[in-house]
């Protein structure tokens, strides 16, 4: 193991002043690779992982299409990854949160002729501030959020452009 890894794995590096053990991380599941591998890490390196899934659409009308996001085939594929980690995994219904932040503004700029881009409104609304908030009423550790208590290290600052 490298000396930099050797130090993320032994360090907090989400930057608490505690025990990996004791910090909370709640990790949005997907059921794709990139989610069920932070969740792998996180848990390899000793934290208490939570996984998340959104439930945005019936499941049951659309369950076996290919391609949909936050549905029935990737609920079961983050269930079946936060088994397989012995972590938590939790679903929320966002079904209402969805249609009236997503699929409604969709529809009514497409109408007025404009190209909207729902997943921008998604991320902006139901799966990050929404998210959040369930993340917090699971007592998760506040680490997406910008805190003014902590530095973050130089590679991750944004420069000039």
């Amino acid at each position: 193991m490298s000396l930099a890894t050797s130090q993320i794995v032994n360090n907090n590096v989400l930057g608490f002043d505690k025990d990996k053990s004791k910090t909370k991380v709640v990790v949005a599941m997907s059921g794709g690779v990139d989610s069920s591998v932070v969740a792998a890490l996180l848990k390899k390196q000793g934290y208490e992982v939570i996984g998340i899934t959104l439930q945005l659409f019936d499941y049951g009308k659309i369950g076996k299409t290919k391609g949909t996001c936050c549905a029935g085939k990737d609920i079961y594929d983050a269930k079946k990854v936060c088994d397989q980690l012995d972590i938590k995994h939790e679903v929320f219904n966002y079904e209402s949160i969805f249609k009236e932040e997503v699929i409604e503004k969709f529809a009514d700029s497409y109408v007025k002729g404009e190209t909207p881009i729902p997943c921008v409104d998604c991320n902006q609304t139901v799966k990050f501030r929404d998210l959040f908030k369930s993340a917090k009423e699971l007592d998760a550790d506040d680490h997406w959020q910008p805190r003014e208590d902590r530095q973050l290290p130089s590679r991750y600052k944004q420069g000039r452009g």
